[in-house]
């Protein structure tokens, strides 16, 4: 059911949904969405909030996540997402686009979009993934100010203060930040690329704040599941770049079988059909808001050559 169009668009801010969201029981899975009909899938299997990586978003720009690109290019994303889901969004943040005043800009340019939720990095440019080494922390105490600014800036918008400082710091090192960050006017933490069940719990148990873990494939956290992580304090996990892997991977399967088999006929059984896209994305619906238009018959099968 597309939001867009539909009486049920929602009405609260995209904040005090993303904050509802989290005070449910449990713990709260965010998927990774990098589209708007990634998004409309994750929705109706049964998630109540979502992601943006700025990981899933470059890559699918065909770019490295380095901090290249810019606000609006976010803004565009959040808005697809958010348009074609109505759920709470918690997007990627990176570093801010720049220090205090441009990281104002950011918050307001995301509440603009739509987004539910920010988090922030303490990182330098050029920021790489929390799982890759040789990461370049920013002063603890810059950092501090940009949530500082962050805070001031928003109207609704969740703040997370991201640390990646387990790596070269030490948890000592990552446990002092987000102290910091919290009495600077985060609203949670979300500490980067820990490795251990044990280094979980122990970070958790020093932080009074509502923390969120990282679920990401091909880097340093182990899998664990999001019981496991509520088991060990966790009120937030994130799956990034999950959606995007698998549909780079059937993709690559895709072109691959074009070439080398002259055509998609061996590959029908695994699309998605007409119908189900239409579905999907709600297309009578759209038709329904001018009675002019004559409904779309999806045809039953495809032609079969004499």
């Amino acid at each position: 059911m597309p939001y867009l169009i539909a009486d049920d668009l929602p009405a609260a801010p995209a904040g005090e949904r993303f904050r509802a969201a989290l005070a449910r029981p449990g713990i709260l899975c965010l998927p990774g969405a990098q589209n708007g009909m990634a998004a409309i899938q994750a929705r109706e299997a049964g998630f109540s909030a979502l992601y943006l990586s700025g990981a899933a978003m470059t890559a699918s720009m065909g770019l490295p996540d380095l901090g290249i690109i810019t606000v609006e290019e976010v803004c565009f994303f959040i808005r697809q997402i958010t348009r074609a889901s109505g759920l709470p969004l918690l997007v990627d943040g990176d570093t801010g686009y720049g220090e205090a005043l441009n990281v104002m800009h950011m918050v307001r340019s995301f509440e603009d979009a739509g987004a539910g939720a920010v988090h922030i990095e303490d990182q330098l440019l050029p920021k790489k993934c929390g799982h890759l080494n040789d990461k370049k922390l920013a002063d603890a105490h810059d950092m501090a100010a940009k949530i500082a600014a962050a805070r001031k800036a928003r109207r609704h918008l969740f703040i997370i203060a991201r640390t990646d400082a387990a790596a070269s710091e030490g948890l000592d090192g990552a446990v002092a930040r987000a102290k910091l960050y919290l009495e600077a006017g985060a609203d949670a933490i979300f500490p980067e690329a820990l490795n251990t069940a044990e280094m979980f719990r122990a970070f958790a148990a020093r932080i009074e704040a509502p923390l969120l873990a990282n679920m990401t494939e091909f880097g340093r956290t182990p899998f664990f599941t999001a019981a496991e992580f509520e088991a060990m304090g966790y009120k937030m996990v994130i799956w990034p770049v999950s959606s995007l892997r698998v549909a780079n991977k059937a993709q690559a399967e895709l072109y691959a079988a074009i070439a080398r088999d002259g055509g998609t006929h061996r590959m029908i059984d695994r699309m998605q059909t007409r119908a189900e896209l239409y579905a999907a994305i709600g297309y009578h619906r759209y038709e329904a808001l001018d009675a002019s238009i004559v409904e779309t018959i999806i045809p039953e099968s495809m032609p079969q050559r004499g």
